[in-house]
């Protein structure tokens, strides 16, 4: 396993991540924990995890996903080894969070203080803003139109509750996700200005369906040392070929939750159908292969996988070891070319 520095902290993280997002949905307790077995025991030293998971999300099994990593927590040792990310909610979603959540000093205090509890952990490796307080194009919206945001929670409040957490010994280390290029350079300037912690990641959907990443924020993540943390880099499993020509395999994302189309427009389609054929041509695993090309970007700190099963994370995690052909990767520039981000 590949480890690369996260920010410009002292932490070293595995270039795998494992995702979480299905546990307490899609994956029982004892699922969660062979997954965190596995995982574990080839390499894999960073967790990512979230208030509102699992996802889709429901008042019924919010805050499951922590309690799951933390009931496996409370049987190790090894705390120290393992870097623990999780996120506090940003406004417009999940009303019975808090009344509905957003980024004021109370709600990020009270979120982190009930994650700590769920994780059974007396501190947070990486603590991220899920998604921003202000009106922007986010969660897929390429277009921005400008509205006024007069209630939302300056970056600058946010920042400081962040940073008397990290003072407390709480937070180790504070992210970002779901953001823009000017969203991640107003939390940079604000970091210097008033001298509180920096963002060491950026956590952002990436993968060959949706490169997006690279038109503002990859020069940032290289020159600020907030490196991507990629998530979706299978498109809910699409790349790994098994939705192909309308099949919906019994128990997987897409035949369970028919309303998550992000990457399953024609032009997703047509993409997917492309990048497929280019891996079984050169003799890889589809999905590897699109995990591969992730691994391998320059501004990429860590990849987040999820899996709902033990072969899956077996074949997610071995992606770590396949280096694309520069055949392939000419091949997969000229899909991209012909069709660029399909599933933005």
């Amino acid at each position: 396993m590949e480890y690369r520095t996260l920010g410009d902290t002292d932490v070293e993280v595995s270039v795998i991540c494992l995702g979480t997002m299905t546990w307490g949905e899609q994956n029982t307790e004892a699922e969660a924990h062979a997954q965190l077995d596995y995982a574990v025991a080839h390499g894999v030293n960073f967790i990512d995890t979230a208030e509102m998971y699992p996802v889709p999300p429901r008042r019924e099994t919010q805050g499951l996903t922590e309690a799951y990593i933390g009931s496996w927590l409370k049987r190790r040792a090894d705390r120290e080894r393992l870097v623990i990310a999780s996120k506090v909610s940003g406004p417009g979603m999940q009303d019975y969070l808090r009344g509905g959540p957003r980024l004021t000093r109370d709600h990020v205090e009270r979120a982190v203080e009930a994650s700590l509890e769920r994780l059974a952990t007396d501190y947070i490796d990486l603590y991220q803003v899920h998604w921003p307080a202000r009106r922007t194009n986010f969660f897929g919206k390429l277009g921005y139109e400008h509205e006024h945001d007069d209630d939302a929670t300056p970056i600058a409040e946010t920042l400081e509750a962040l940073g008397d957490l990290v003072a407390q010994g709480k937070v180790r280390h504070v992210g970002i996700s779901n953001e823009t290029p000017w969203g991640a350079m107003a939390w940079l300037r604000e970091a210097a200005a008033r001298g509180l912690p920096r963002i060491v990641g950026i956590q952002n959907p990436y993968g060959l369906l949706n490169r997006t990443f690279e038109v503002g924020l990859a020069e940032i993540a290289h020159r600020e040392r907030c490196g991507l943390l990629a998530y979706s880099p299978l498109g809910f499993g699409v790349l790994s070929g098994k939705y192909l020509d309308g099949a919906r395999p019994s128990g997987a994302r897409l035949t369970l939750f028919d309303y998550f189309t992000r990457y399953t427009g024609e032009r997703g389609v047509a993409a997917t159908r492309r990048y497929v054929e280019i891996a079984r041509q050169a003799g890889l695993d589809p999905a590897q292969m699109a995990l591969a090309y992730v691994n391998t970007r320059p501004f990429v700190t860590a990849n987040i996988i999820g899996a709902t099963t033990i072969e899956q994370l077996r074949c997610n995690i071995e992606s770590a070891g396949v280096a694309p052909s520069e055949d392939v990767l000419a091949a997969i520039e000229r899909v991209h070319e012909e069709i660029p981000n399909p599933c933005p």
